[in-house]
């Protein structure tokens, strides 16, 4: 009896380690265990999540129990928040009410955030800081190299968010000048650009939204960030929906699924109906099978294929400006979009047909002509933005090999042109077949 006891006992086991799926539970390390204390001092209490390992999606929160919709994942005390009003009861508050013209919430975020790191054993907010990620993958942080490999508009907007961080710190200086009583070594050393970068990656990361009344203190910006330990260990997804929202009476952060989740399964949140372009952006990674990604066609390439010699060419681009049709024009899993090819249409539109203009922005048919020579000027620009994607994966697996230090980096450049090749193949298809369908 015995011996059979333990065989079952073995397997079920066994079971019940499988069932975990593709997360190896984390919460047996010792940053997990000191994190879990220190939040339970200031009245967190749970015992549904579990840091775990994920093979998808890198760290996050699996559920011990299973959820149905409607059900509370968590819910974070006000005490466990940190806020600009954690900065200002901190030693950093005299010198940030002093400090003229004011900082805004986000410097002072930032501030406090490097000055803990560098305070080490002897920060209030060690446990957390100490499973904070020590390094980013946002475009932010990517080299030259890297970010020349990045789709229109993605490299633009990455090169302005670069510059924005370093306007950031070069304006910060004086004021982290001010800060120097509070240090034995250089301010200098301890907020240098490296340590605004991370700072400033942590929170635009990372942060819930959560609006502050405006204080006199800090500029005008809108004061809505909170860094909240633990939930932001919830990784997004786009197939699920959550409610989330500060509870003015339990005086919480609190998130409720509108999804199911299996027992031992990652628990997910949504960040919102991001394409893998803005989730790169932003938060430095890319959503496997995202339903909202796109592949952004630049004006320069709708250009491109249409006469220079047409005499109306002007009057169509203006057209295109006014009306904000040479913005957002994509391919997605389901072809050229609406806004794309009512653009070509326009831009296709022979001199004598000219005077329908208003009626294509409508999505009327103008003719056969027009609708056939819209297609063919679609295919076109998506068969080049195939081979460009073709040559730019070329580039990554040569850099891969060459430049080790940019690897992390490359990889998600490289996730992301992939699911572009895919959308615009899938694209090329679907114009294939209408073609096929009017001829």
């Amino acid at each position: 009896m015995k011996k059979s006891r333990g065989r079952t006992g073995r397997k079920r086991r066994r079971k019940h380690l499988q069932s975990f799926g593709d997360g190896v539970n984390c919460s047996h390390k010792l940053e997990y265990i000191k994190l879990k204390k220190w939040l339970k001092d200031r009245g967190f209490e749970d015992n549904n999540l579990r840091p775990a390992q994920f093979w998808g999606t890198g760290r996050g929160l699996m559920t011990t129990k299973a959820l149905q919709a409607g059900d509370l994942v968590i819910s974070l005390p006000e005490k466990c928040l940190l806020t600009t009003g954690t900065v200002l009861h901190s030693c950093l508050g005299e010198y940030i009410m002093k400090w003229k013209p004011p900082v805004s919430p986000l410097i002072a975020l930032c501030t406090f955030l490097i000055a803990e790191k560098h305070a080490g054993e002897k920060s209030l907010w060690k446990p957390y800081l100490d499973v904070l990620p020590k390094t980013y993958t946002c475009p932010v942080c990517f080299e030259h190299d890297v970010v020349s490999l990045l789709p229109e508009p993605l490299r633009k907007k990455a090169q302005e968010q670069k510059t924005t961080v370093h306007e950031l710190y070069v304006s910060s200086k004086a004021f982290f000048s001010s800060l120097q009583p509070l240090f034995a070594e250089n301010t200098g050393t301890i907020f240098d650009y490296s340590a605004l970068e991370w700072a400033w990656c942590t929170i635009n990361t990372r942060t819930i939204y959560m609006k502050h009344s405006q204080r006199e203190c800090f500029s005008l910006e809108p004061d809505v960030y909170a860094l909240a330990p633990y939930l932001d260990l919830l990784n997004h997804s786009p197939n699920v929906q959550v409610k989330a929202a500060f509870n003015e009476q339990t005086r919480s952060y609190e998130i409720q699924t509108n999804s199911q989740c299996k027992k031992y399964e990652e628990v997910f949140i949504c960040y919102g109906p991001h394409d893998n372009q803005r989730l790169l952006l932003e938060y430095g990674f890319v959503a496997m099978n995202n339903p909202h990604s796109s592949v952004y066609v630049s004006s320069d390439t709708l250009l491109k294929y249409f006469p220079p010699l047409d005499k109306q060419r002007d009057a169509k681009i203006s057209i295109l400006k006014d009306h904000d049709f040479l913005e957002n024009l994509t391919f997605g899993w389901d072809g050229p979009s609406w806004r794309l090819v009512t653009a070509l249409k326009l831009l296709s539109l022979g001199a004598d047909e000219f005077t329908y203009w208003r009626r294509t922005l409508l999505g009327d048919v103008i003719s056969v002509r027009n609708e056939q020579q819209t297609l063919a000027i679609t295919a076109k620009i998506c068969h080049f933005l195939i081979e460009e994607t073709q040559h730019v994966l070329l580039q990554i697996s040569q850099l891969k090999r060459s430049k080790e230090n940019l690897k992390n980096h490359l990889v998600l450049v490289e996730a992301l042109r992939l699911e572009h090749l895919k959308i615009l193949q899938k694209s090329a298809e679907i114009l294939c077949d209408l073609k096929m369908a009017t001829t």
